[in-house]
């Protein structure tokens, strides 16, 4: 900036009496320094400011001085105006002397003209000259965005020309958005600074974009303004999009009302946004292609439900499928396709029928205008299934199908898409054993049945397999009659019997105690199987109630009358334990019969109970043939030996003892004859010693 200019009247006089080469000499070697532009136009106006008695001075001096100083002032000169031109601020005005003015006359002399040859203007001419050079420049103010114009493009710079004091210098990539960018371009750039540390404009372009940028983005965030960007990447979660230069993000759920798998399709794309939210702070915000489908959606949805009526035909595009309907695109509105509103005949899921993004025409059934909700029907544009139904589907027809339901009760057959008919249990066979419709029949099935019942009024019809055979117990005495054997197929258990087939409609029951005649069983599955043959005698024939009794161990003759001379109470037995419980043990007897150990009889002689496997000795505590019972015993057996090996014992003890008397009684007869002989003898000696003394 230019300093005020001073007024010369008020500089203090100066008493130096300089000669003049000696006042022009230090003006040429400071002019001859390389100085700041400010510094040169002090020294111009210290030079104007040069008081009166230096110009007497000069008009005294000798004239071959004059040309020195004439030759000092005009170096002067031009050292002051080559800077001073540099900041177009001010224009020192030298005047053009010619050799001959310097001889002439005192009159002729500019006595305005300062020692360095300038003109002094005066502080009112210095400050109109300012104001008026002020006037051709634009204000420029720093953080703000002007226009310019390009000037020339050089060295990688383009150089632009804001109508201020100097011009500004861009590097040329921020202009790689402008790849055609030519002089007398205009563009808008950013004021960093007046004057940098190099004395230079400090401009931006860069800087300039960012900020109309964030301009157009709060315009649109707070107005709803739709704004332009381009896709440049993708990144977690959503893409990245630029915004004029600005960077913002778009996630992934916002980019389509539909759900969006692959992001790569979208980069490279220009597309239209809105603004959903903005962060001040860091100069970020995210964006939404899906609010302008929606905004559009809501318009066209608004003219849809206005227009809606009742039993309306439509066009829609599949959108989405669930396990309940499928939801169609209605032009800007969802409507719901319930699965049972999709087909007159049974589907397992609405992707048997319909698929992804398929046009297809529906039928308004309802709709709500309050909750946007509207219910669409398929079936219902072609005639119900009962109203075209054939004519000869009447009661006694033979018709068939397929198993579209299965249900405890029964069996749903659909003998075309709308018409189903029911097959009772009670229908599937002339048997009277419960049947298992969910085992007998399988999803899909194909199954013949003659028609029984038919309404067409309420749509409804009972079917029959068993019907399409003849009644096979209308001569069931003449086939299966009483005490005949005959080999059926097990068909069904219960916890109490098992059912046999023994022809087509035709079977009977083996209660579980009619199985054997000798093994007793908890289940009839530890016998036989399901699917096994099986031989059989009738029992017994009801035919009121369809039931046939049956055995199995009929076949063979009673064994319980061998059994019980075979196992008389009383009577050992080796025996195997083949289970045991807290009641007891079962054993397995000779000839396959099985016996009952009560739990106080099946301890061994250390106390302990028997284990499954062991093979002990048991002892019959009871056989009944009526019930074809045996209760068994070991601790019994244990306690007849003990007892018999007492017995023996005691016997062996009594025989001893009697042979113990009877050799007392020898012992006592050979020592009762040697005492009568030891007497005999004393006698005799006796008698000697008697005739001895006689003598």
């Amino acid at each position: 900036m230019t300093e005020e200019v001073k007024d010369p009247q008020q500089e203090p006089e100066t008493n130096e009496t300089t000669p003049v080469e000696a006042e022009a000499t230090p003006v040429v070697e400071e002019a001859a320094v390389e100085t700041p532009a400010d510094e040169v136009v002090e020294t111009v106006e210290a030079v104007v400011e040069t008081p009166a008695e230096v110009v007497a001075e000069v008009a005294e001096t000798a004239t071959e001085s004059t040309e020195a100083v004439v030759e000092a002032v005009q170096e002067a000169a031009a050292a002051v105006a080559a800077p001073a031109e540099e900041e177009e601020e001010e224009e020192v005005v030298l005047p053009t002397f010619e050799t001959e003015a310097i001889g002439a006359g005192h009159d002729d002399f500019n006595w305005k003209m300062d020692k360095r040859g300038a003109i002094a203007y005066t502080q009112d001419e210095r400050s109109e000259m300012l104001k008026s050079y002020d006037a051709t420049l634009n204000s420029v103010t720093e953080n703000a965005i002007i226009r310019g114009r390009v000037s020339a493009i050089s060295g990688g710079d383009v150089v632009l020309d804001i109508n201020y004091k100097s011009d500004g210098l861009i590097p040329m990539n921020e202009f790689r958005d402008m790849p055609n960018i030519a002089q007398g371009d205009e563009v808008e750039v950013y004021v960093e600074s007046q004057e940098d540390s190099e004395g230079q404009l400090g401009l931006s372009r860069r800087k300039a974009k960012i900020l109309r940028a964030w301009e157009s983005i709060v315009d649109s965030f707070k107005n709803g303004t739709i704004i332009r960007g381009t896709v440049i990447s993708k990144t977690k979660g959503g893409l990245i999009v630029d915004c004029n230069g600005l960077e913002t993000f778009l996630p992934g759920s916002q980019i389509d009302i539909k759900p969006v798998i692959d992001y790569d399709q979208y980069v490279g794309k220009q597309m239209e946004f809105k603004v959903v939210k903005v962060n001040e702070q860091i100069k970020n915000a995210v964006v939404s292609h899906k609010a302008l489908i929606e905004s559009d959606l809501a318009e066209q949805r608004e003219q849809i439900l206005g227009s809606l009526e009742k039993g309306q035909v439509l066009e829609g595009i599949v959108k989405n499928i669930t396990d309940f309907g499928a939801f169609l695109d209605l032009g800007g509105v969802d409507g719901l396709l319930y699965i049972t509103d999709i087909s007159w005949g049974r589907i397992g899921h609405p992707s048997e029928v319909l698929s992804l993004n398929q046009r297809i025409n529906v039928v308004v059934l309802d709709f709500d205008e309050n909750k946007k909700r509207i219910s669409l029907g398929l079936k219902q544009l072609t005639p119900h299934p009962w109203e075209v139904l054939p004519a000869d589907i009447v009661e006694g027809a033979v018709v068939q199908g397929k198993i579209v339901n299965i249900e405890d009760y029964g069996a749903f057959v659909e003998i075309m898409p709308g018409v189903e008919g029911l097959i009772h249990i009670s229908e599937i066979s002339w048997g009277n054993q419960s049947i298992n419709a969910k085992e007998y029949f399988k999803m899909g099935q194909e199954v013949e049945a003659r028609v029984v019942t038919i309404d067409r009024g309420d749509r409804k019809m009972s079917l029959s397999i068993k019907q399409l055979t003849a009644d096979p117990w209308s001569e069931i005495d003449g086939r299966f009659p009483l005490g005949s054997r005959h080999t059926g197929t097990v068909k069904n258990m219960t916890n109490y019997g098992i059912f046999v087939e023994l022809s087509e409609g035709v079977g009977g029951m083996v209660h579980i105690s009619d199985l054997s005649w000798t093994k007793r069983y908890a289940h009839p599955s530890e016998f036989t199987k399901v699917g096994s043959p099986l031989e059989v005698e009738v029992l017994d024939i009801d035919k009121e109630k369809r039931q046939i009794s049956l055995g199995h161990k009929q076949i063979q003759d009673n064994p319980w009358d061998a059994f019980e001379a075979m196992f008389p109470v009383g009577s050992y037995h080796e025996a195997t334990v083949l289970k045991r419980d807290d009641k007891g043990a079962t054993f397995q007897m000779p000839q396959g019969l099985e016996a009952f150990g009560p739990a106080k009889h099946i301890r061994k002689e250390d106390g302990q109970p028997l284990n499954v496997a062991d093979t002990v000795t048991v002892k019959v505590i009871e056989f009944n043939k009526e019930d074809r019972r045996i209760l068994v015993s070991h601790s019994r057996y244990l306690e007849d030996l003990k007892f018999k090996a007492d017995a023996a014992v005691k016997a062996e003890r009594v025989k001893e003892h009697q042979e113990e008397e009877k050799a007392v009684v020898e012992v006592q007869k050979k020592v009762e004859k040697e005492t009568l002989g030891d007497l005999a003898a004393l006698a005799q000696l006796k008698e000697q010693f008697n005739s001895g003394d006689k003598a």
